[in-house]
């Protein structure tokens, strides 16, 4: 039974609720007994238990309802408690569904940026860093930096990337020749000498190297030493004795790197530069040595096997020795912008180097791969300026004359021959150009004229003037 049941049955049994049943004896005795029941000591003893049993029942009443209202607040805090908690469930995995979709499009789609490069790049760095710090303070000892330095600020490759790269092309080059042994019939091929060379070109049979003339002039076999050690005999292509290059070959399979040619019209002094090669003979091969550009289209006369010849080179103070000669003059990109060819080793001199420039070897190189040489006018005589001829053969010439160049001798099919030149003939001009030297008139013929022009020669034969016009021809061999 409920409260309010309850309740009601207790309302029905108190005694005013039959009051309406009674009738006009029972109202009479009713009366009287509120008569008797109005003395307060009666009446208080009648009404306490009634009073008790309603308070008690109006305090359970109250109890029941404070009970009912915490009961249906402690279900609206159910109720909303569980409406946040699902809430809360929906809102984390809706965060859960964003990390994921978000954690994908990271992983397929970074990886094809250069920030996941670069960033790699860096995380991996710093946690190799970290890695070397923890195990330093663990072990107490003393580690060395690591560094990588791939690429400077400007773009440029590191100097030991650059160089560990360039070498790779540089060669070593013996030139044996033939040695006879005074106390037998035999001779043997050995050691005359070493330089450098460069390899700069590659196709499915041959690489090509390029080295200077005087490295392999003379030579009965070439022996090539290679970056990896491997050893392997180089074929001579073709040579020019006067710009002292030659090109030689050696099977393709022995050449792993090549390296490329640079713009040497773009060095200034001040610019710097590497010189690879090797220095005293393979034992020290492919050394490295560092320098600046100390001075660009130097004029240099140089004695060579075909005669005198004023090379336009470029000076740098990085060091070149014996061995060097042939090697790779490089500049900061790891281009070959120069051949290391000689050196001024005077008494009191130091540092200075030169190289040939790429821009005007290019054309030399290129000529002596298609037609195994360079083809330049001939005259067909050996000269010789007048300040190295006695005086006793210049008695004749006018005093006037104090430059100019004597044929020393002609070859008997050349044009000199066939435009009746004479030996102690004194050439002073060509084309009406001033011939003050035998390297003058090389320069005049290597320069400005090709094979088939005419040209006209002012002569001093016996103390006088004389014209010749000659034409032009090609040979192999300038003497």
């Amino acid at each position: 039974m409920s409260d309010l049941e309850k309740r009601n049955e207790w309302e029905k049994d108190r005694p005013e609720a039959a009051d309406t049943n009674l009738g006009g004896e029972e109202i009479l005795e009713e009366k009287e007994d509120r008569t008797v029941s109005e003395d307060p000591v009666v009446k208080e003893e009648i009404n306490k238990p009634e009073e008790a049993e309603y308070a008690a029942g109006k305090e359970e009443q109250v109890h029941l309802e404070k009970e009912e209202e915490q009961a249906e607040a402690s279900s609206e805090r159910t109720q909303y408690n569980t409406r946040k908690d699902a809430s809360k469930t929906k809102g984390f995995l809706s965060l859960l569904a964003a990390g994921v979709v978000g954690s994908a499009l990271t992983f397929f789609t970074i990886p094809h940026t250069d920030l996941y490069n670069d960033s790699y790049d860096k995380l991996e760095k710093q946690v190799a860093e970290l890695s070397n710090k923890v195990e330093g303070k663990q072990t107490g000892a003393i580690t060395a930096n690591t560094t990588s330095n791939t690429k400077t600020s400007d773009g440029t490759l590191a100097i030991a990337d650059m160089v560990e790269s360039s070498s790779k092309a540089i060669v070593g080059i013996v030139n044996m020749q033939k040695q006879s042994n005074p106390f037998s019939q035999n001779s043997s091929d050995v050691e005359s000498g070493s330089g450098s060379g460069i390899i700069f070109k590659k196709d499915n049979q041959y690489a090509y190297i390029v080295t200077n003339n005087h490295v392999i002039e003379g030579a009965n076999a070439l022996e090539i030493s290679l970056y990896n050690g491997d050893k392997t005999e180089a074929k001579l292509i073709g040579a020019d004795a006067l710009t002292d290059l030659a090109v030689v070959r050696i099977d393709a399979k022995y050449a792993s790197d090549i390296i490329n040619f640079g713009d040497s019209s773009t060095l200034r002094p001040g610019d710097q530069v590497w010189a690879i090669g090797n220095p005293l003979g393979q034992q020290l091969s492919r050394t490295v040595t560092q320098g600046i550009v100390s001075a660009v289209d130097r004029s240099i006369t140089v004695n060579t096997s075909a005669g005198d010849w004023e090379f336009n080179v470029i000076q740098t103070d990085a060091a070149i020795n014996p061995g060097n000669s042939g090697g790779a003059l490089i500049n900061s990109k790891g281009e070959v912008i120069g051949i290391n060819s000689l050196k001024i080793a005077d008494s009191g001199v130091e540092g200075l180097g030169f190289a040939i420039p790429s821009n005007d070897l290019i054309p030399i190189v290129n000529e002596i791969i298609e037609k195994g040489k360079v083809e330049r006018p001939y005259l067909g005589v050996g000269l010789a300026s007048l300040e190295e001829v006695p005086r006793m053969y210049l008695q004749d010439l006018p005093n006037k004359v104090s430059e100019g160049v004597m044929i020393t001798n002609i070859d008997a099919n050349s044009a000199a021959a066939k435009a009746g030149l004479k030996v102690q003939d004194v050439i002073v001009a060509i084309d009406g150009k001033k011939v003050a030297n035998s390297t003058d008139l090389r320069k005049y013929l290597y320069s400005e004229v090709k094979i088939g022009d005419k040209v006209k020669l002012e002569i001093y034969r016996d103390g006088k003037s004389q014209k010749v016009e000659l034409t032009l021809t090609s040979n192999n061999t300038i003497n």
